[in-house]
């Protein structure tokens, strides 16, 4: 079980966590111009074994990885295994499902996270975290159907949507169980172990994939969002998730998931994609609202 997080831990995971939802922002941007060009198991499969690299050589340069932290191994498969089910579903739904549709399902993350958190950790959401919650997922579809009622009003449940939500649902796990597997490893030990779980469970079910891929015609944004994937959406994010998991209760880690279609706004805007209409700004401000409601620390 972690320690109790003091004022500075809970800074810097709240930190760790708005970097993450900006990262993460850059993977749906990025993955969204590449997904059409290669399989999900594919870019998923490669993406995890240069991450798990980058993390172990990390691991290696800051102090080691120590024999302890070899203990208990089925921890680093539970929680890779988890890891890995997200993002290959989130590809998988992804082929049918639209980004808006998708998105929706996505700010259903931090909801899920506190009703697990509470089965594994019994962490409680307080009525003002609960209301936090409630003006984040408002303030999110309100940036992702882009103020446009009749746009959020055509949502329907497809087999793309009901495929990723297996996925959301398994992030939302992921969370909490993070602090009740972490031992006290430190943070690019445990990524390290993390991610190389989640290499060997896609390798197992993708290898085929992998080699019937024509790695070398493919165009070069897939070559960029790979790198972007396994680099920063997956090595750097993965070891802020873990950082600030145990530093703040599920339901704030994963409230950050709100500022995610904020932030692809602006990612969007850097590609060259357009400036969305000024009322969706709106929702970006109850976003930040809902974070200056979680910020607060709860006794």
């Amino acid at each position: 079980m972690p320690h109790k997080a003091s004022a500075n831990d809970r800074r810097n995971g709240h930190l760790a966590m708005l970097t993450f939802s900006f990262l993460v922002a850059g993977s749906f941007s990025l993955g969204a111009m590449a997904a059409n060009e290669i399989t999900p198991l594919a870019i998923n499969g490669v993406r995890f074994v240069l991450a798990a690299l980058i993390v172990g050589v990390l691991a290696l340069v800051t102090g080691g990885i120590p024999r302890a932290s070899f203990k208990q191994p089925w921890r680093y498969a539970i929680l890779g295994g988890i890891f890995a089910l997200y993002f290959v579903m989130m590809f998988v739904g992804l082929k049918t499902a639209t980004p808006v549709s998708a998105s929706a399902v996505f700010t259903l993350t931090p909801v899920l996270a506190a009703f697990f958190g509470y089965l594994i950790m019994r962490q409680i959401t307080t009525r003002r975290i609960a209301v936090a919650l409630a003006i984040g997922a408002a303030g999110a579809l309100w940036v992702i159907f882009r103020a446009d009622l009749k746009a959020l009003l055509a949502f329907q449940i497809g087999k793309g949507e009901a495929l990723y939500f297996i996925g959301v649902v398994a992030h939302a796990i992921y969370t909490p169980l993070v602090p009740r597997l972490h031992r006290g490893e430190r943070t690019f030990v445990f990524t390290f172990f993390i991610l190389s779980a989640a290499s060997i469970v896609i390798l197992a079910f993708g290898w085929r994939d992998i080699l019937a891929t024509d790695w070398a015609a493919l165009p070069s944004i897939v070559w960029i969002t790979l790198a972007y994937l396994a680099v920063v959406a997956t090595t750097i994010t993965a070891s802020l998730l873990a950082f600030a998991s145990v530093r703040l209760a599920a339901a704030k880690v994963m409230a950050y998931t709100y500022l995610v279609p904020s932030w692809v706004i602006i990612w969007e805007i850097f590609l060259g994609h357009g400036v969305p209409p000024m009322l969706v700004f709106g929702g970006i401000g109850l976003t930040i609202l809902a974070l200056y409601l979680l910020l607060k620390h709860e006794a």
